[in-house]
Protein backbone atom coordinates (compact mmCIF):
# COMPACT_ATOMS: atom_id res chain seq x y z
CA UNK A 1 0.00 0.00 0.00
CA UNK A 2 1.38 3.41 -0.89
CA UNK A 3 1.01 6.41 1.36
CA UNK A 4 -2.26 8.23 0.74
CA UNK A 5 -1.54 11.14 3.10
CA UNK A 6 1.62 12.59 4.62
CA UNK A 7 2.25 12.18 8.33
CA UNK A 8 1.56 15.78 9.36
CA UNK A 9 1.57 17.26 12.85
CA UNK A 10 -2.23 17.14 12.80
CA UNK A 11 -2.28 13.48 11.75
CA UNK A 12 0.06 12.63 14.64
CA UNK A 13 -2.05 14.61 17.10
CA UNK A 14 -5.32 13.10 15.91
CA UNK A 15 -3.88 9.58 15.85
CA UNK A 16 -2.44 9.65 19.38
CA UNK A 17 -5.55 11.38 20.74
CA UNK A 18 -7.77 8.65 19.30
CA UNK A 19 -5.46 5.91 20.58
CA UNK A 20 -5.30 7.34 24.13
CA UNK A 21 -9.05 7.93 24.20
CA UNK A 22 -9.75 4.35 23.08
CA UNK A 23 -7.42 2.76 25.63
CA UNK A 24 -8.64 4.94 28.50
CA UNK A 25 -12.28 4.22 27.65
CA UNK A 26 -11.75 0.48 27.13
CA UNK A 27 -9.24 -0.39 29.82
CA UNK A 28 -9.73 2.33 32.46
CA UNK A 29 -13.41 3.07 31.88
CA UNK A 30 -12.70 6.81 31.90
CA UNK A 31 -12.31 9.43 29.21
CA UNK A 32 -8.79 10.13 27.98
CA UNK A 33 -9.08 13.85 27.28
CA UNK A 34 -6.58 15.59 25.03
CA UNK A 35 -5.59 18.84 26.75
CA UNK A 36 -2.88 20.37 24.59
CA UNK A 37 0.36 20.06 22.70
CA UNK A 38 3.35 20.82 24.93
CA UNK A 39 7.10 21.26 24.57
CA UNK A 40 9.88 19.29 26.23
CA UNK A 41 10.71 22.25 28.47
CA UNK A 42 7.11 23.06 29.46
CA UNK A 43 6.09 22.87 33.14
CA UNK A 44 3.74 19.96 32.37
CA UNK A 45 6.57 17.91 30.93
CA UNK A 46 8.81 18.65 33.93
CA UNK A 47 6.02 17.89 36.42
CA UNK A 48 5.90 14.33 35.06
CA UNK A 49 9.68 13.87 34.98
CA UNK A 50 9.06 10.31 34.77
CA UNK A 51 8.29 8.12 37.68
CA UNK A 52 6.85 5.64 35.16
CA UNK A 53 7.77 5.58 31.47
CA UNK A 54 6.37 3.05 29.06
CA UNK A 55 7.61 2.94 25.49
CA UNK A 56 7.00 0.97 22.34
CA UNK A 57 8.77 1.53 19.06
CA UNK A 58 7.48 1.06 15.54
CA UNK A 59 9.50 0.19 12.46
CA UNK A 60 8.68 0.09 8.77
CA UNK A 61 7.78 2.90 6.37
CA UNK A 62 7.46 5.06 9.48
CA UNK A 63 9.98 4.61 12.29
CA UNK A 64 9.91 5.94 15.78
CA UNK A 65 8.97 5.44 19.38
CA UNK A 66 6.12 6.52 21.62
CA UNK A 67 6.79 7.15 25.30
CA UNK A 68 3.93 7.35 27.75
CA UNK A 69 5.02 9.33 30.80
CA UNK A 70 2.87 9.07 33.90
CA UNK A 71 2.98 9.39 37.64
CA UNK A 72 3.29 6.45 39.99
CA UNK A 73 -0.21 7.33 41.22
CA UNK A 74 -1.64 7.06 37.68
CA UNK A 75 0.15 3.73 37.21
CA UNK A 76 -1.42 2.41 40.43
CA UNK A 77 -4.85 3.74 39.38
CA UNK A 78 -4.50 1.94 36.04
CA UNK A 79 -3.42 -1.31 37.70
CA UNK A 80 -6.24 -1.31 40.27
CA UNK A 81 -8.84 -0.47 37.64
CA UNK A 82 -7.69 -2.99 35.05
CA UNK A 83 -7.02 -5.84 37.48
CA UNK A 84 -9.96 -5.16 39.81
CA UNK A 85 -7.61 -5.19 42.79
CA UNK A 86 -7.18 -2.79 45.67
CA UNK A 87 -4.19 -0.49 45.79
CA UNK A 88 -2.83 -2.51 48.72
CA UNK A 89 -3.15 -5.73 46.70
CA UNK A 90 -1.32 -4.23 43.72
CA UNK A 91 1.44 -2.86 45.96
CA UNK A 92 1.70 -6.24 47.72
CA UNK A 93 2.14 -8.04 44.37
CA UNK A 94 5.11 -5.80 43.59
CA UNK A 95 6.74 -4.18 40.59
CA UNK A 96 6.05 -6.95 38.10
CA UNK A 97 2.28 -6.45 38.21
CA UNK A 98 2.56 -2.69 37.74
CA UNK A 99 5.04 -3.09 34.89
CA UNK A 100 2.79 -5.65 33.17
CA UNK A 101 -0.22 -3.34 33.32
CA UNK A 102 1.66 -0.28 32.08
CA UNK A 103 3.30 -2.40 29.39
CA UNK A 104 -0.12 -3.48 28.16
CA UNK A 105 -1.55 0.06 28.27
CA UNK A 106 1.49 1.32 26.35
CA UNK A 107 1.33 -1.52 23.84
CA UNK A 108 -2.38 -0.97 23.17
CA UNK A 109 -1.96 2.81 22.86
CA UNK A 110 0.98 2.61 20.47
CA UNK A 111 -0.76 -0.19 18.57
CA UNK A 112 -3.73 2.08 17.97
CA UNK A 113 -1.41 4.89 16.87
CA UNK A 114 0.50 2.54 14.56
CA UNK A 115 -2.69 1.19 13.00
CA UNK A 116 -3.66 4.68 11.94
CA UNK A 117 -0.25 5.16 10.31
CA UNK A 118 -0.75 1.86 8.49
CA UNK A 119 -4.17 3.04 7.28
CA UNK A 120 -2.44 6.09 5.77
CA UNK A 121 -0.08 3.84 3.80
CA UNK A 122 2.85 3.66 6.23
CA UNK A 123 3.00 -0.02 7.19
CA UNK A 124 5.03 -0.67 10.32
CA UNK A 125 5.37 -3.17 13.14
CA UNK A 126 5.68 -2.72 16.89
CA UNK A 127 8.60 -3.53 19.14
CA UNK A 128 8.15 -4.98 22.60
CA UNK A 129 7.18 -2.55 25.37
CA UNK A 130 9.77 -1.36 27.85
CA UNK A 131 8.83 0.05 31.25
CA UNK A 132 11.13 2.15 33.43
CA UNK A 133 10.32 3.41 36.92
CA UNK A 134 12.33 5.95 38.86
CA UNK A 135 12.74 9.56 39.94
CA UNK A 136 13.60 12.49 37.66
CA UNK A 137 13.41 10.41 34.51
CA UNK A 138 13.44 12.33 31.26
CA UNK A 139 13.12 11.27 27.64
CA UNK A 140 15.94 12.43 25.37
CA UNK A 141 15.26 13.57 21.83
CA UNK A 142 16.24 11.10 19.12
CA UNK A 143 18.57 12.55 16.53
CA UNK A 144 16.91 12.96 13.10
CA UNK A 145 13.41 12.34 14.48
CA UNK A 146 10.60 14.87 14.77
CA UNK A 147 9.33 15.14 18.32
CA UNK A 148 5.71 15.72 19.36
CA UNK A 149 4.48 15.94 22.95
CA UNK A 150 0.84 15.86 24.00
CA UNK A 151 -0.81 16.22 27.39
CA UNK A 152 -3.86 14.13 28.32
CA UNK A 153 -6.07 13.83 31.38
CA UNK A 154 -7.69 10.59 32.49
CA UNK A 155 -9.80 10.74 35.66
CA UNK A 156 -7.73 13.60 37.05
CA UNK A 157 -4.42 11.94 36.21
CA UNK A 158 -2.05 13.46 33.68
CA UNK A 159 -0.36 11.54 30.91
CA UNK A 160 2.22 12.82 28.45
CA UNK A 161 2.60 11.08 25.10
CA UNK A 162 6.06 11.80 23.69
CA UNK A 163 6.20 10.72 20.04
CA UNK A 164 9.44 10.73 18.10
CA UNK A 165 8.97 9.80 14.46
CA UNK A 166 10.82 9.59 11.19
CA UNK A 167 8.88 8.76 8.02
CA UNK A 168 10.85 7.18 5.19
Amino acid sequence: MTATHPITDQVIQDSIAKAVQNVCATMLRHDGIFEKRITADSPEAHALRGQVLGNVGFVGDANGVVYLCLSEDFALFAATTILGMSRAEVEFEGDAVLKDVIGEVTNMTVGGFKNQLCDLGFPCKLTLPTIVRGQNLAVAAIKSATRHLFLFNCSGHRLVADIQIRAE
